[in-house]
């Protein structure tokens, strides 16, 4: 029998169904058929609370499997995999009963420093776009529910209940949103978290330009706006803004405020009818009765086989990885027995299961010798561990160094990327006196490799690989596996050299986004800034050649690469094809270069492959704020394939026709620009003309200094210059004749 519209019930009724029904799930409506959905965080596993309401991880959950965060998965650079982490995640959501699940996190890593950035994938719009939306088909395959966060430019903790993101929009366009857009249009979330930060002023919450005419009218998305976790503010504004959700509730004021505002003619009730649709139609994701199905045991086994390939070898000197079988080890780090695999706040697990890198070392049959080292924890002689640490190192042939951070978590951003000080003077102390040493970073962001580097054989990024960390990374250090990982973040000399230095996190309550579009690598490279290892960096047991790179132009805005990758070691291994497009067409700054198509492509020893990338329009594009759109410019485009991004091993230019001048003329509009139109600078230059002698057509044609000096002005104050033979009707005809 079919349901009533719920958007036909009483005001009160629909108003109420707006907020949560409690701090995990929206509010029933028997009478229409609309049942509770639970909502719950779920970016890289389960938090099922079932008992107790916090949104920051201090109460406990149920046991669920802890696969890799997104700062190991953007390293993966591998979207298959991204999507087998929301399969797995998703199936645990129904086995626990949540519908709709409070992730991915797209945010772009703005700042190093950001304390949510193991949340997040990449500083790079388009890998993050592109394993964000995978994540999001994996999970939705399941029956369940995906939420994209945080919407948007939330790219930071301190003050982020307020703070506002002073942002231009090509920025917002290019950098901030596009991962949405890729998710919104590619993948249809369910649903779409707005951000607790204000816009150039305006909350997300309220921001009716973002939530209904970029998300909604734009990009065309049908699902569901929540709030943030008490990010609502004016529910009567957010809700006209676009807002359908808000958690937690229930909320009595604010459905009050909503009932108030449309029997007052505040409101239109037409608003509340498509939310109240909106919000309903979640309940389709309800798991209506919860089953007594576990979470999967295997599931174990399978976040260890996707965190392996997440793991950046940075640094491999003398080829001491992988470990030679039998080779004596000393094992070395409080990070060894007691490993960090994910960061604090609302996306902590209650891990099933943790293995420790120590645990799976011995397993690999390898004598082994443990030190602590140092404690995180502030006890014990710092002095004494190190000395223990370094007879440990004295007797073996190599010395594993577990290193890293603690207490990465959602509501406070770091000072600073250094390790504790202790721990680097560990593995100075280590790598004195062993033979080899190897160092394994566990950490949710980027760390200074600076004052060490240069002391160790070999670097390995760790970050924070879920519950399977310890069995991960015996596989990769033991050959088991072979690293396939590339950084989806640079990693800088200092932090003073990150674009973002003197403008995070901002002061007063606002926060600049002074380097436009120049984020991260596009700032490395267009200003040539040395970095300690570049975006796209990471290592192997094997070697990759890339021949035959060919670029074929299939369009006036579209091209498509072909190449030839081979494997010209002895393992078998994993290699990710990195495009990059560079150019200076268009009337904009452009980066040296930019990422603009990317796959992973395993390949056994001595096998080649053919790979084909189409690269579409927006590969070419940026987004124009004269003309409010985006703009190929015609000229040319150099292809680059790349082993990172200050590494290109083959490109090709190509020319593209591209767009015409789309920018409209106006009185307003600089008399340079008028110049410059195909169709209004002649007749402009005919008018200026008309009745010159000879000697003053050339003279008018050799003085180009004045040309210089006055095309920047306004065409309607040009006029008023003392011999311009042209009026405000000679432009008026001449703008008639370009439309």
């Amino acid at each position: 029998m079919q349901q009533p519209d719920p958007a036909t019930l009483p005001l009160e009724r629909k108003a109420s169904l707006l907020s949560g029904g409690d701090f995990w799930s929206t509010q029933p409506l028997d009478e229409a058929g609309v049942p509770a959905v639970v909502l719950t965080d779920g970016p890289h596993g389960i938090r099922r609370q079932k008992a107790g309401a916090d949104h920051l991880g201090f109460h406990a959950s149920e046991p669920a499997t802890c696969f890799p965060p997104a700062v190991a998965v953007g390293s993966s650079w591998d979207g298959e995999l991204s999507a087998r982490v929301g399969e797995a995640v998703g199936r645990e959501a129904r086995a626990l009963g949540v519908g709709v699940v409070l992730g991915p996190g797209v945010n772009i890593k703005r700042s190093p420093l950001c304390g949510r950035n193991f949340e997040y994938y990449s500083e790079d719009p388009l890998l993050s776009g592109v394993l964000g939306a995978a994540f999001v088909r994996g999970l939705q395959a399941q029956g369940v529910g995906a939420t994209v966060k945080h919407f948007a430019a939330n790219n930071q903790e301190t003050d982020r209940m307020r703070v506002s993101a002073e942002v231009d929009e090509r920025t917002l366009r290019e950098i901030y949103l596009a991962a949405f857009e890729r998710i919104v249009t590619e993948a249809r979330p369910a649903a779409v978290m707005a951000a607790y930060n204000r816009i150039n002023g305006v909350p997300a919450s309220e921001n009716r330009w973002l939530l209904t005419d970029v998300l909604r009218t734009e990009w065309g998305f049908e699902g569901a706006v929540v709030s943030d976790w008490g990010g609502v503010g004016d529910r009567v504004a957010a809700l006209a803004a676009g807002l359908d959700l808000q958690m937690p509730g229930p909320d009595a004021v604010h459905d009050a405020a909503i009932v108030r505002a449309v029997r007052d003619g505040a409101l239109d009730e037409a608003l509340v009818d498509a939310s109240v649709r909106r919000v309903a139609g979640l309940a389709q994701l309800a798991v209506i009765s919860e089953t007594d199905a576990a979470v999967p045991a295997e599931h174990h086994d399978l976040a260890r086989e996707l965190a392996a390939d997440c793991i950046v070898l940075l640094k491999n000197d003398k080829y001491t990885l992988p470990l030679a079988e039998g080779v004596r080890l000393a094992v070395i780090g409080e990070f060894a027995a007691d490993p960090q695999f994910q960061g604090g706040g609302s996306s902590l697990i209650n891990a099933t299961r943790v293995d420790t890198p120590l645990e799976e070392s011995q397993a690999l049959g390898h004598p082994v010798t443990y030190a602590a080292g140092f404690t995180t924890g502030g006890g014990g002689d710092a002095e004494a561990l190190r000395e223990e640490a370094v007879r440990a190192a004295c007797g073996v042939e190599v010395a594993v160094v577990f290193v890293g951070l603690r207490g990465e978590t959602e509501g406070s951003d770091r000072e600073h990327l250094d390790l504790p000080a202790d721990q680097v003077e560990l593995v100075r102390a280590v790598a004195a006196v062993a033979p080899r040493t190897v160092v394994v970073l566990s950490s949710g962001g980027v760390v200074s490799l600076e004052g060490w580097h240069d002391d160790v054989d070999a670097i390995v990024a760790g970050w924070l690989l879920g519950q399977a960390s310890g069995g991960a990374l015996a596989d990769v250090l033991s050959g088991a596996v072979n690293p396939s990982g590339h950084l989806a973040e640079s990693i800088p000399l200092r932090l003073e050299d990150n674009p973002s230095y003197l403008t995070f996190p901002g002061e007063a309550g606002h926060v600049r986004y002074g380097e436009g579009v120049m984020v991260g690598y596009r700032h490395y490279e267009t200003v040539g800034r040395a970095v300690r290892y570049p975006f796209g960096h990471g290592l192997s047991y094997t070697a990759f050649e890339t021949a035959e790179l060919s670029v074929d132009v299939t369009g006036d805005d579209t091209a498509t690469v072909r190449l030839r990758v081979t494997n010209t070691g002895e393992r078998a291994g994993k290699h990710v094809v990195q495009v990059y497009v560079a150019t200076t067409a268009g009337r904009v700054r452009r980066p040296a270069r930019e990422l603009r198509a990317f796959t992973k492509v395993a390949l056994r020893p001595g096998e080649s492959r053919t790979v084909e990338l189409p690269l579409e329009r927006r590969a070419f594009a940026y987004y124009g704020i004269e003309g409010g759109g985006w703009t190929v410019a015609p000229g040319a485009y150099t292809v680059q394939i790349g082993e990172s991004a200050a590494r290109i091993v083959a490109e090709q230019t190509i020319t593209l026709t591209g767009d015409a001048d789309a920018t409209p003329l106006s009185l307003d509009s600089a008399i340079g620009d008028w110049f410059a139109h195909p169709v209004a600078g002649p007749l402009l230059q005919e008018a200026l003309m008309a009745g010159a002698t000879e000697e003053q057509r050339l003279q008018a044609e050799a003085d180009s200094d004045l040309m210089d000096m006055v095309a920047s002005i306004p065409a309607r104050q040009y006029l008023h210059f003392p011999g311009v033979p042209v009026t405000t009707d000679d432009l008026t005809e001449i703008l008639e004749a370009t439309r």
